[in-house]
C-alpha cells in the first residue's frame, strides 16, 4: 500500500523563528524585569519611550496598552464625543472606527484607492461633505496606513487643513514604514500603532503605543493613560483608562526593535520575490512613489471570476496558509452598518473584500519555503 506522507504546513507569520533569533536577550530581559518588579511603568517604559522616538523622529512618545487604546486616548485627550464625525477608510480592521463610536461620536466612512487599499482623497472630501449635510461637525480623521504602507499623508493633510481638522494616523500595520523619507509618527497631530505579537514590531501579549510632536497632547495622553490623574494621583482632571503597558513588554519590545530594521529588509526581500513570482498571475500589492512598506500583510487581489474559497482550499492542500483581511469591510459589519458612508457608496471597498487573499509574510521566510508558495499559487491558478 502506497503511504503518503502529510505535507507540512508553512507558518503564516512566523514568530517562533524570530524567537529562536533573539534567544537569550529575551530571556536576560525579561529575568530583569522579574528581579527588580516594577511592573507598572517600570524603567523599561521609559527606556522604550526614548528608543522608539529616536527610531522614529517623533518628539514624544506614549506606550499604552494595545493599539485600539492609542486611537482611544488620541480621542478621548481631544475631547471627541457626541455630534462630532470622524472620518475613516471602510476597508480595515474595526478598530479604527471602533474608538470613534466608544467615545460617541460619527465615524463616517470613506473609499479606498484600488492599487494601494488606502484612504481615497476624493472619497474623503465626499464623507466630509455628507457629515455636515447630516449635521454633526467634522473633527479628525483617521487614515489607515493599511498591510505596512503609508497612506497618501501629503494629500490628507492637504484636506484637513482646509477643513479645519486634525489627523490621527492609524500605523498600527506600518511602523517602520517611510512617506517620503519621514518615519510614520511625525505625520499628522498624532500616530497610533499596535504591538500586538503578529505585527511587524510585536510584542508578547498586547501593546501600543501613540508619536506627537505636540507637548500639550502628550500631557494629556498621560494623564488619559492613567484613569485621567492630574498633579495630585487623587485628583482625576478628566476621564481616562487603565492604558499603560506592561513593563514586561515593553522590556521584550526593547530587544526586539534593535533587530527591527534588519527584519524590514527581509520582509521586503520576501515582497520583491513574491513579485517577480507572481505579478503575472494575480494582481500584486503597488508601493507608491516615495514610500516603504514594511509589509505587515502580503495581499494579493485574484482574477475575476476566480473561486477564492477553492483557491484557499488548494493552496492549504499543499500545506500554504491564507488570510483574508477583510471578507466585510466595516460598512457592511452589523455593528457599524447605521453610520453614514461616502455619497456614491464604496464600491472599491466592497469589491476588494470579495477578491482579496493574503500569502504568508514575514522576516524568516527563506527562499525554498517562498518557491513552494509561488507554485503552489501558480498551481492553483493553473498558470
Amino acid at each position: 500500500m502506497n503511504q503518503h506522507m502529510p505535507v507540512q504546513a508553512i507558518a503564516f507569520i512566523d514568530i517562533v523563528e524570530q524567537r529562536r533569533r533573539l534567544g537569550k536577550r529575551i530571556d536576560d530581559a525579561v529575568a530583569k524585569v522579574l528581579t527588580h518588579c516594577q511592573f507598572i511603568n517600570g524603567p523599561e517604559v521609559t527606556q522604550l519611550e526614548a528608543d522608539l522616538a529616536a527610531f522614529s523622529g517623533a518628539k514624544h512618545v506614549i506606550a499604552c496598552a494595545s493599539g485600539t487604546d492609542a486611537l482611544l486616548m488620541v480621542l478621548m485627550a481631544k475631547g471627541i464625543g457626541p455630534g462630532d464625525a470622524v472620518i475613516c477608510p471602510t476597508f480595515t480592521f474595526c478598530a479604527t472606527g471602533e474608538v470613534v463610536a466608544l467615545v460617541g461620536a460619527t465615524p463616517v466612512f470613506v473609499d479606498v484607492n484600488a492599487e494601494t487599499f488606502n484612504i481615497d482623497p476624493a472619497s474623503l472630501k465626499d464623507g466630509i461633505a455628507v457629515a455636515r449635510k447630516q449635521g454633526f461637525t467634522p473633527k479628525a480623521i483617521i487614515p489607515v496606513d493599511l498591510f505596512g504602507q503609508p497612506a497618501d499623508h501629503d494629500a490628507i493633510a492637504a484636506i484637513a487643513e482646509a477643513e479645519g481638522i486634525f489627523v490621527l494616523d492609524d500605523a498600527a500595520q506600518a511602523f517602520g514604514a517611510s512617506y517620503k523619507g519621514r518615519r510614520l509618527g511625525g505625520i499628522g497631530l498624532a500616530t497610533a500603532t499596535s504591538f500586538f505579537p503578529a505585527k511587524p514590531l510585536g510584542c508578547f501579549g498586547d501593546g501600543g503605543a501613540i508619536f506627537t510632536d505636540d507637548a500639550q497632547l502628550a500631557a494629556d495622553l498621560r494623564s488619559v493613560r492613567v484613569h485621567g490623574q492630574g498633579p495630585d494621583k487623587y485628583d482625576n482632571v478628566r476621564l481616562g483608562l487603565t492604558g499603560r503597558l506592561d513593563t514586561l513588554q515593553a522590556a521584550i519590545l526593547i530587544e526586539k526593535l534593535k533587530i527591527f530594521e534588519d527584519e524590514i529588509a527581509l520582509r521586503n526581500k520576501v515582497a520583491d520575490r513574491y513579485a517577480r513570482g507572481l505579478g503575472n498571475v494575480v494582481s500584486v500589492p503597488r508601493i507608491a512613489s516615495g514610500c516603504t512598506s514594511v509589509w505587515a500583510q502580503y495581499t494579493v487581489r485574484l482574477p475575476d471570476g476566480v473561486d477564492r474559497d477553492g483557491f484557499a482550499a488548494a493552496l492549504k492542500a499543499q500545506g500554504v496558509p491564507t488570510a483574508i483581511y477583510y471578507p466585510k469591510s466595516m460598512h457592511q459589519q452589523t455593528a457599524y452598518r447605521h453610520f453614514p458612508v461616502a455619497a456614491g457608496g464604496l464600491p472599491v471597498s466592497e469589491k476588494l473584500s470579495k477578491d482579496v487573499i493574503s500569502l504568508p509574510m514575514h522576516a524568516y521566510l527563506d527562499e525554498p519555503t517562498q518557491d513552494r508558495i509561488i507554485q503552489a499559487v501558480r498551481g492553483a491558478l493553473g498558470a
